[in-house]
């Protein structure tokens, strides 16, 4: 009976320190994610810079070699281009997205990505590489912030699912 009682409690501790891992795993993704909307929208700068290709053509690029959530925002995006300007597409997409929850990012992320629509496809290639660069300048302190969050907080949830575990093995011991 003692066996069982003790791989009790150390099945609660595994599963408690399982749940604080868990929760601390999202300020990972949102920084990865993050990164990763900066660096296609690098990506997409230098396309309309340099190659004149369609956005379209570009989004749809962008989407096969990502195979991940912001790649289906650019996935989306594309296709709604065919019924839409590029400027409402990507506003639509965006706030698909947000209100699906299908990504670690928030609202102030959103936001950000939200104001790129406001020249996408609306103005000459310059205005578009300028407001390109606007969001990734807004998205470099949403990065900087992300990595606070995530070096403050990622602990924090590690170590208070293992205390809780701790604490509930020894109430019921």
């Amino acid at each position: 009976m003692e066996i069982i009682k003790y791989f009790m409690l150390g099945l609660v501790l595994i599963i408690s320190i399982i749940i604080g891992k868990f929760l601390s795993q999202k300020y990972s993704l949102r920084l990865e994610e993050l990164e990763k909307i900066y660096n296609l929208l690098n990506i997409l700068k230098t396309k309309l810079k340099f190659t004149y290709e369609p956005l379209p053509e570009i989004f749809e690029e962008i989407a096969e070699n990502e195979k991940n959530n912001i790649g289906e925002i650019f996935k989306k995006a594309k296709e709604k281009m065919y019924e839409n300007t590029a400027s409402q597409a990507w506003e639509i997409t965006i706030n698909e997205t947000e209100k699906e929850n299908k990504t670690n990012l928030s609202k102030s992320d959103m936001q950000i990505l939200k104001s790129l629509s406001k020249l996408l496809g609306q103005t000459d290639l310059e205005g578009q590489i300028s407001q390109i660069e606007i969001t990734q300048n807004f998205l470099q302190t949403q990065i900087k912030e992300a990595v606070n969050e995530k070096q403050k907080n990622e602990k924090l949830y590690s170590r208070l699912g293992t205390t809780i575990g701790l604490a509930i093995i020894i109430i019921l011991f």
